[in-house]
């Protein structure tokens, strides 16, 4: 029988008028290597009005190149080859399980699984390939950690909660950390070096593949392969310096429900992400699709009437129709009650609009949430419709593998409850270069030239993000 780590906690409160999140981050960061930060700037909304910062990983699991690697409290590790692809769902539920723990604070987040899909981390959840990774952009399929301190930032009452987690079995448990995690985060101190972008903008493919690519997914949905697909172009730059200040702008330039950095090692993950791809909670999942696009002028009363016009243009209206319905086939797949409780809403962002519906459905009695997860993996508003045909489609005329763009990035509790953002309007940081990538929603009726326009303007927040980031 698996070995089952139960968990006691410590924890100390304190005002948090005078901290930020960034703050403690910064003063953190530096002391516990894969340490990750979760945020958000929507908090007028209960469900995201908590920042949290995990540091010093005691547990964690990696799936990937059809592998298994997990390592536990107790310095044991267990490592495997999966037989079957798709066994990695309950293989991840397993390993949450493994943990015992309290219930938390209600409304907040004390400890739990804290990571990321890739994009191709598909495979192991549906009968498709997906082609081999790239070492530049590399990153694993899935990976999860399980941290032994958590703090949670409460924006509404301007509270924070440091959460000390100890582990059964522990061979050598830490004396005195909480203090010590107090003195951190109340440490006026912090360190960062200078951003500096060191190299022009390049792209994967060219300004011809690229409408070549689109011609393509136009005769595709003309011959009814596809009712819509999401090609995307990938744009990198060579830096120097501390890419923590490119988030630190980026967060400040596109303020978006989801905001987050993760410290991988070797690589980190950072956005300022729009859409959830999935938030399950109990018995009730809940998906948020986003179809539809134009660029903001930054005058209120033409963006105003340019919210009227994306509201009534027949083209984004069609497609976002199409991928509420894929949204409602992906959580039918699953659960029951499944409605659509916001239609079409248009939604400002720092330099786009947005079409943004809300669909939610009651789970099937006795459905582990991690197969819903699977069952909704990727997002239909990054792969197309019908999902299947639109992905195979979509690894055919992509040059390169999409790594975490398209992929997912967020929390579990070791139940399944479930939060991750979707990861569009985010960098790679790996071997000092930025990598950023977005895509278009091509149908039957798409113009190239305003499909082409699309991709830069989902990425004019990154790249003023770069540029801000030289000056702080």
């Amino acid at each position: 029988m698996s070995k089952i780590f139960n968990i006691t906690t410590r924890s100390k409160k304190q005002l948090a008028d005078t901290l930020t999140p960034v703050g403690i981050f910064m003063r953190l960061r530096d002391q516990y290597k894969y340490s990750v930060m979760l945020e958000s700037a929507d908090y007028h909304a209960m469900q995201n009005s908590f920042s949290y910062i995990g540091c010093d990983p005691v547990a964690s699991i990696i799936i990937d190149n059809d592998e298994v690697k997990q390592v536990f409290p107790d310095g044991s590790r267990e490592d495997f080859k999966l037989e079957n692809r798709k066994d990695a769902v309950g293989v991840l539920k397993s390993f949450a399980a493994r943990f015992e723990a309290p219930e938390g604070k209600s409304g907040s987040i004390s400890n739990g699984l804290f990571g990321h899909m890739a994009y191709d981390a598909v495979q192991y959840f549906e009968d498709i390939e997906i082609q081999e990774k790239n070492e530049e952009n590399k990153v694993p399929s899935l990976i999860y950690r399980v941290y032994r301190y958590v703090i949670a930032i409460n924006h509404f009452k301007n509270e924070l909660n440091i959460f000390e987690h100890t582990y059964g079995g522990e061979k050598n448990p830490v004396q005195n950390g909480l203090e010590t995690i107090e003195l951190y985060v109340n440490n006026p101190k912090s360190s960062s070096k200078k951003f500096k972008v060191t190299s022009e903008e390049e792209s994967n493919v060219t300004d011809e593949q690229m409408k070549a690519t689109i011609n393509t997914c136009i005769k595709h949905c003309l011959r009814g392969d596809v009712f819509q697909i999401v090609p995307s172009r990938r744009y990198s730059k060579q830096f120097k310096g501390d890419d923590f200040n490119v988030y630190r702008a980026l967060r400040s330039i596109n303020p978006s429900p989801y905001l987050f950095y993760f410290d991988g090692g070797d690589y980190s993950i950072f956005g300022s992400s729009p859409e959830k791809q999935i938030h399950i909670d109990g018995e009730q999942a809940e998906i948020h699709p986003i179809a539809g696009t134009f660029k903001r002028t930054g005058d209120d009363v033409k963006d105003a009437e340019l919210a009227k016009q994306l509201d009534a243009d027949p083209k984004e209206s069609a497609e976002h129709v199409m991928l509420v319905d894929l949204a409602r086939n992906d959580l039918s797949r699953s659960s029951e009650q499944v409605k659509v409780e916001v239609f079409k809403e248009v939604q400002y962002y720092s330099h786009v609009l947005h079409l943004v519906s809300k669909v939610t459905g009651k789970m099937m009695k006795g459905t582990n949430p991690l197969q819903l997860v699977a069952d909704t993996f990727p997002a239909g508003t990054l792969s197309g419709s019908p999902k299947h045909m639109a992905m195979t489609i979509i690894n055919k005329l992509e040059n390169t593998n999409r790594g975490i763009y398209g992929g997912a990035i967020g929390f579990m509790d070791f139940k399944g409850n479930f939060n991750h953002a979707i990861a569009i309007r985010t960098f790679l940081s790996k071997g000092n270069r930025l990598f950023y990538q977005a895509g278009m929603g091509v149908v039957a009726k798409s113009d190239v030239a305003l499909e082409m326009a699309e991709v830069g303007n989902k990425l004019g927040a990154l790249r003023d993000a770069m540029e801000m980031a030289e000056g702080i």
